[in-house]
């Protein structure tokens, strides 16, 4: 299958459409489901309907559960496509969105912040942007150093040293201020409790980079069947691949900035979706946006709601999920490869 078909994607949209609402309709406060889709009714333009909410309730949902689900598709999508752009960049099913040092230099820069800023919390979007993109920057100019004879191992193995690197640098600064572990920690198991300015953090950037990895499908096709034949089809190799990686990379950036470390994602999703839709990429990477963030808003659900009142990290979920399904993933791969 090399085209998305209507009824693949109608049917993908109201999956994602369903996990919204029910992330909507769940959580640890015991609303009416039927108030809740009177109350989403009442939102739309040039519609007027009581939905017997107190403004407390009302409150709620416009300001915590509504830009919440929001987020969390957000994420969900950036990471799941991310995923798919480097899988493809890379011929490597175990590739993921932290491959090149993202969530290292993420990690790295938020924890900085945090010891030496503890009171600017509006701040850590920011630095955790800058570490992502910082931190793939340096994988990919140090995979450069090797020339062209190294190729994409190259830049994984590069991607490898940065984010050891990086990580060891960010472990010895925790170790100075001991006080700020629980904060870093919180921040490092994600949380897609940002609100609607994260919202509009992450949109733009999300925007960007998805048009971008979705429009080049085609040539990551041309790119499967070999470097060599996409060169003799017209397709610069280099190119395309330096452009969907600077893509991937700026989507990892942006939800790593408004969520934390969430992982897995972007190897779960993409996986699964060429196990039921096909190889692909004109297929693999929208639908990884769609079911991508469909999957993090029905994670974040039962990260709410099983434990109510508490609530369970996001970043705890999808390691579950994402855990034994990485073992799957590398096992079908030596088989494969042997």
């Amino acid at each position: 299958m090399s085209r998305i078909r209507p009824l693949m994607a109608a049917g993908a949209v109201v999956v994602l459409a369903a996990s919204m609402i029910a992330g909507l309709l769940g959580g640890a406060a015991d609303i009416s489901p039927w108030q809740v889709v009177l109350q989403c009714l009442d939102w739309l333009p040039l519609v007027d309907v009581d939905s017997g909410l107190a403004p407390v309730e009302q409150g709620l949902l416009w300001e915590l559960r509504l830009p919440r689900v929001l987020i969390a598709a957000a994420v969900g999508g950036l990471l799941a496509i991310a995923g798919a752009g480097y899988q493809g960049v890379f011929r490597n099913p175990l590739a993921d969105p932290y491959l090149l040092g993202a969530a290292a230099g993420a990690g790295l820069t938020v924890t900085l912040v945090i010891v030496a800023f503890p009171g600017a919390p509006l701040s850590i979007p920011v630095a955790a942007f800058a570490g992502a993109i910082g931190g793939v920057m340096l994988a990919y100019a140090l995979g450069n150093t090797a020339g062209r004879s190294g190729g994409t191992a190259t830049l994984v193995l590069a991607g490898v040293a940065v984010t050891s690197f990086l990580t060891a640098i960010q472990t010895f600064v925790q170790q100075l201020k001991v006080e700020e572990l629980q904060r870093i920690y919180a921040w490092i198991m994600g949380d897609l409790g940002g609100g609607w300015d994260q919202l509009v953090l992450v949109l733009p950037y999300a925007l960007v980079s998805g048009v971008v990895m979705l429009l080049h499908g085609r040539m990551l096709d041309v790119l499967s069947v070999g470097e060599e034949e996409a060169v003799s089809l017209g397709v610069r190799a280099s190119r395309v691949r330096l452009v969907v990686l600077l893509a991937a990379s700026l989507a990892t950036a942006a939800a790593v900035a408004v969520s934390g470390l969430i992982g897995f994602v972007g190897i779960v999703i993409p996986h699964a979706v060429r196990r039921v839709f096909g190889g692909s990429y004109r297929v693999v990477l929208p639908m990884s946006l769609i079911v991508g963030a469909a999957f993090l808003v029905v994670a974040d659900l039962f990260a709410r709601t099983v434990m109510a009142p508490a609530e369970l990290p996001i970043g705890v979920v999808t390691m579950f999920v994402g855990a034994p399904f990485f073992v799957a993933v590398l096992r079908t791969t030596r088989k494969v490869s042997v």
